[in-house]
């Protein structure tokens, strides 16, 4: 014996044993083999187990048929007429019958159940080897019995004369062999019929295996359900969103990142993208309408980047990132940029007075220089004096007044509308420090180039709700456009290199929603000579007055009683 034909310390390994495959394309199509397999030695055999009962009822009732139609009055007249005998006309009438019809036999009795005709000449005039009393009795008899020629189907019925009375009976046999034959000669073709069957259906199944096979990518199952956990695992540890749509636009997973970022929950899945985030640019951009790369879209307080890639059903898988801190990083560069820009026009300006107090102080000009001294200090002093006067907010008021110097530098005029009285109780001073700063910046853009360059503020305070409007004097917003300067990527400008554009007034009108407020542009009073006005109203940005004298009050009172000890 060889080394190979042995298996470990020499152990022979025995028959191999099945194993059944691992691949999704081969359990199937195996399942699927059996399966029609089956199905056609199932069908033969439902068609076999009768068949055999229905030939034999076919021969009998055929028996009975040749029978009836032997057992005429004529035949009854011969059979009173003459005796048995192998030249006798009962005998050669029955002859003729069953040469005629293929029967084994055709026997002709009288009622004392003797032969009048037989094949086997012999025969005649001997008694029947079956018992003839039922037919003579006037009934008709089928069944399959065994006589002299052996077994065969047989019909047997009364023999009538003229006046009804029975004067005999006819027995009429087919061959049981020629019965048995016909079934087995019906059995090739049935099986031809099953085999082709079975070879289509094994076919088809082979087609469906492959299919299954290009679409599973030859898996096996244990592959597939590890890739499942995988998968599940995968999606709910990544740190970006996913959504996955179906080709009609249904959500079919969406992972946790995902639903923290657009702020829905689980029963998100199987739903319509539209119903389930309603209209807005994220939908769109979810739904591919809205086509490109890195796509910013705004949803609720949160700054998205968005990617979507089409898959071959015709669906699709969207990539969703948060940029929300990055633009708020962002837009605190800007406003740095803002502040250095600020302090690079104040130190120009500074400088610039500073060389001409040196040039009036060496020309001896010395109340001449006291004069401008004065006077630079009185404008930049009316310039904050002006804003906190009307703008009673720390925080905004700081605002205002660095983005004047930077108006200024820019050769833009800024002022505070006459009515303008804000007072120090805002809910949200940062939000709206971001409200008033996207909308300074555009009109600042817009109103720089224009003839007269101006901007003008005004923010009212009315019980609970503020007013703002920005208007400057640029070239305004067409009236085709209105409704396109809020959207979220929308923008006439150049992207700055840390960013994009298209995202300060789709904040400003968010903001404003969240506060159950609107954001809205018109055209400029004619004052201004033109150009765009932003109007924004916030209905809960103030704090209750009332609760704020309270507060006051109870401070107020605390300082007077002061500690005890």
């Amino acid at each position: 014996m060889s080394p190979a034909s042995t298996g470990p310390a020499g152990v022979s390994p025995g028959p191999r044993r099945f194993r059944w495959p691992r691949r999704v394309f081969a359990q199937v199509l195996l399942m699927q083999l059996a399966t029609t397999a089956g199905v056609a030695v199932l069908a033969t055999g439902l068609f076999l187990a009768p068949l055999s009962s229905q030939l034999d009822d076919q021969a009998m009732r055929r028996a009975l048929a040749i029978a009836e139609t032997t057992a005429s009055p004529q035949v009854a007249g011969a059979l009173l007429a003459s005796e048995p005998s192998e030249g006798g006309p009962v005998q050669a009438e029955a002859e003729r019958i069953r040469r005629s019809t293929g029967a084994e036999y055709v026997v002709i009795m009288d009622r004392r159940g003797v032969r009048w005709s037989h094949p086997d000449a012999d025969k005649i005039g001997r008694v029947v080897s079956t018992d003839p009393g039922q037919a003579l009795a006037g009934r008709h008899v089928m069944g399959i019995e065994s006589g002299t020629l052996g077994r065969s189907a047989r019909g047997k019925v009364p023999l009538h004369d003229e006046d009804g009375r029975i004067v005999g009976a006819v027995s009429v046999g087919i061959a049981y062999d020629s019965v048995r034959d016909r079934l087995l000669d019906a059995i090739p073709g049935l099986l031809a019929y099953a085999g082709g069957a079975l070879a289509a259906g094994a076919l088809a199944s082979y087609m469906v295996s492959r299919r299954l096979q290009r679409k599973t990518h030859d898996l096996a199952f244990s592959d597939i359900s590890a890739l499942l956990a995988e998968r599940e695992a995968m999606l709910h540890a990544l740190r970006e969103g996913v959504v996955a749509l179906d080709g009609a636009g249904r959500i079919r997973l969406m992972n946790d990142e995902a639903q923290r970022l657009l702020g829905v929950g689980p029963e998100a899945g199987g739903r319509l993208l539209r119903d389930a985030l309603g209209p807005g640019r994220t939908t769109d951009v979810l739904a591919g309408r809205i086509t490109g790369e890195d796509l910013v879209t705004v949803r609720g307080p949160r700054v998205l980047i968005a990617n979507r890639m089409p898959t071959d059903d015709g669906g699709a898988v969207a990539t969703l990132r948060d940029r929300t801190e990055l633009e708020r990083l962002g837009r605190e560069l800007d406003a740095t940029r803002g502040l250095i820009d600020a302090l690079r026009a104040q130190d120009h300006e500074h400088a610039n007075r500073m060389h001409t107090l040196l040039g009036l102080l060496e020309l001896g000009m010395h109340e001449e220089a006291a004069e401008f001294v004065t006077e630079s200090v009185g404008v930049h002093r009316a310039t904050a004096e002006q804003v906190t006067e009307k703008i009673h907010d720390p925080l905004l008021a700081s605002l205002l007044v660095g983005k004047a110097t930077v108006a200024a530098e820019r050769g833009v005029s800024l002022r505070i509308a006459s009515g303008t009285l804000l007072p120090d109780r805002l809910v949200d001073p940062r939000g709206l420090v971001t409200v008033v700063g996207n909308l300074v910046d555009n009109a600042l853009d817009a109103a720089a180039g224009s003839e007269d360059p101006r901007i003008e503020i005004e923010a009212l305070a009315q019980d609970r709700t503020v007013v703002l409007r920005v208007s400057d004097s640029g070239p305004g917003v067409p009236g085709e456009l209105r409704g396109l300067v809020f959207t979220e990527g929308w923008s006439t400008k150049e992207p700055p290199a840390h960013g994009r554009r298209g995202l300060g007034l789709a904040l400003v009108r968010r903001f404003a929603e969240r506060q159950g407020g609107t954001a809205r542009v018109a055209e400029a009073r004619a004052a201004m000579g033109g150009g765009a006005e932003f109007t924004v109203v916030l209905p809960e940005a103030l704090a209750d007055p009332g609760l704020d004298r309270a507060l006051t009050a109870a401070d107020s009172a605390g300082r007077r009683t002061g500690p005890r000890h």
